[in-house]
């Protein structure tokens, strides 16, 4: 038996390793090309941003590959009969099949850590090299296309000359109290501070228009300090649950909990006081409506931030979920045609378990679910490769 499982899982690793070599570099492109036409990226950037896409990559390849591999490896060997010739001899299928469950076990915990490092250390790796060529990137969107623009800036040249930008305009779109500005100088150079993330434009013989009144015109030269999270396209750090590590997320549940408290407390004593009173109107008065709002957006965070560790080890472990459903079924149709036996073994995954995964989040995500309803596809597989397993040991 222990011959059979090595052979079995050296012809796994083979195919494995060869298919996910290939799979993980085509996402890796994928995720390049996006990046690097999502924020304007060069080529040195987009080879310092590589380590940082790997994860992302392999964290959607492994479970893809996994499938993939024992499609082959099982629908060649169920379609020369060796199955058969094994179950003729006295071993059981299960000999043959441990191999496969043992590796898959692992890439479910390899998914789970490559979750986490993919969307905390992968995507803060991402941002912080394109903040620090943000300079680089907007001089050569600039000299190629002569419009550079983001959520908040937008920046506009008659050419570039070295360093020089000629006859620039330079659009800040209000936000809050601030108004829309916008600058137009005779030249402009830029030069960035990653450190203090500072983009500093200085302007020469410029006019500055704010909120389309006040007009100011100078010869001399004016310095422009904008951080470099509003001029770079890779946006501000986010603090949604997505992008936290899972080794957060307890404290800032914790925290999250306390604030909720707080303000259920908060608005508890002036419901109380209004209603001593006898003044019913301030119940519905905006800011009731808004302090109200803000305690139902709290408790949707916090609601995310239970989700998110569930989520992260329910797509993790659909390696072993769709390695206990794709064994069987390619071992029951002999047929040595490892595509058709792959995406008949995907169609289900497409059907049943993204579908039931998306219910679980939404569900979790609005509070109608519990967050670990997530695992119902991951169970829903468990269970149908667990039957189909029966059948294979049996016949």
């Amino acid at each position: 038996m222990r011959i059979v499982s090595r052979y079995v899982l050296f012809e796994l690793l083979k195919t494995f390793i060869a298919t996910a070599t290939g799979l993980t570099m085509m996402m890796i492109v994928i995720g390049v090309v996006q990046e690097a036409h999502r924020q304007g990226l060069g080529p040195a950037q987009v080879v310092r941003m590589l380590p940082f896409i790997l994860p992302d990559a392999l964290r959607f390849s492994l479970p893809a590959t996994i499938l993939f591999t024992t499609s082959s490896v099982y629908g060649r060997m169920s379609s020369s009969n060796e199955i058969v010739a094994l179950k003729s001899a006295g071993v059981s299928p299960l000999a043959v099949l441990m191999p496969v469950y043992a590796l898959a076990t692992v890439l479910s915990l390899a998914t789970v850590w490559f979750n986490d490092v993919a969307v905390s250390w992968g995507r803060e790796g991402i941002r912080r090299t394109a903040l620090e060529a943000a300079e680089e990137i907007i001089y050569g969107m600039l000299r190629t296309q002569r419009t550079y623009s983001t959520s908040n800036l937008s920046i506009n040249v008659k050419r570039v000359e070295g360093r020089r930008l000629l006859r620039p305009t330079l659009s800040f779109q209000a936000a809050g109290n601030r108004p829309a500005v916008t600058v137009m100088a005779e030249w402009a150079e830029m030069r960035s501070d990653a450190g203090k993330k500072l983009l500093t434009v200085a302007c020469h013989n410029f006019t500055v228009h704010s909120g389309g009144k006040a007009t100011l015109t100078d010869p001399g030269t004016f310095e422009l300090e904008i951080p470099l999270e509003d001029a770079s396209r890779s946006g501000k750090a986010s603090v949604l649950p997505a992008y936290m590590p899972l080794r957060s997320i307890p404290k800032t549940i914790r925290e999250q909990v306390a604030v909720q408290a707080d303000l259920e407390q908060q608005l508890a004593l002036d419901a109380g006081v209004d209603l001593m009173a006898g003044d019913f109107s301030q119940l519905g008065s905006a800011t009731w409506q808004g302090n109200n709002q803000t305690l139902k957006d709290v408790r949707g965070y916090i609601a995310r931030l239970r989700l998110e560790p569930y989520r992260r080890w329910a797509n993790g472990f659909s390696c072993l979920c769709f390695v206990l459903v794709g064994a069987p079924i390619t071992i029951r149709r002999r047929n040595a045609d490892f595509l058709t036996s792959f995406f008949l073994c995907f169609l289900p995954i497409l059907v049943v378990y993204y579908p039931l995964l998306a219910v679980g989040v939404d569900g979790a995500k609005n509070g109608t679910l519990p967050p670990y309803s997530v695992w119902l596809g991951n169970v829903v597989f468990g269970a149908v490769g667990i039957w189909q397993l029966r059948w294979v040991t049996r016949y």
